[in-house]
């Protein structure tokens, strides 16, 4: 199995990325799943983060945000297996159902956006049915997301735009109007 991988130099300031075969991914253990890689995001490798953590290694493997499918049986930190490969090892909690109509490489590209999304909504605003949320630039990656899940919540949904263009886009995420009888 071939992966990318990115190797800090001595300096700890020059990055270089190689590709690098690995030996066959070994047998999948209880709560991991085998997944076939679709699309991966490359996300900013933070080289302080990881000194922080005392990750000293000779290569790191790239790609976190992975969209696949699943063969057998979102990679942690401490992965040892590269996104930007054909298969990985991934814990069974780790992964999502991708809804039908979104691409391979839209699920990858919105995983980081998404969490961030779910995280203010939900852990940090307790956003709940009813209540009002304001978005700003609400037609950016993180904007449409979070507004989709406000608008799943049951939350009223106010968002800026900055042109003409991002307002059009965010009049498709009006949720229609439905039809009910007053009595």
């Amino acid at each position: 199995m071939k992966g990318l991988y990115f190797q800090q130099s001595s300096t700890d300031e020059e990055i270089t990325f190689v590709f690098q075969e690995k030996e066959d991914l070994p047998v999948t253990e209880d709560n991991f799943v085998k997944l076939q890689v679709k699309a991966c995001a490359l996300s900013q490798i933070n080289t302080k983060l990881l000194a922080e953590m005392k990750m000293k290694k000779d290569l790191f493997p790239v790609g976190r945000e992975i969209a696949g499918i699943v063969l057998d049986g979102i990679l942690p930190l401490d992965s040892e297996d590269p996104g930007l490969c054909e298969v990985v090892r991934v814990h069974e909690h780790y992964l999502v159902h991708k809804p039908e109509k979104v691409t391979w490489t839209e699920a990858a590209g919105s995983i980081w956006d998404g969490v961030r999304a779910y995280t203010a909504l939900h852990y940090l605003s307790h956003l709940s049915p009813g209540k009002s949320v304001l978005i700003m630039d609400g037609a950016s990656a993180f904007g449409t997301i979070a507004i989709q899940l406000a608008h799943h919540r049951g939350a009223k949904v106010i968002s800026t735009a900055c042109s003409l263009e991002d307002k059009q886009c965010l009049e498709r995420f009006r949720p229609p109007i439905e039809n009910s009888t007053i009595a």
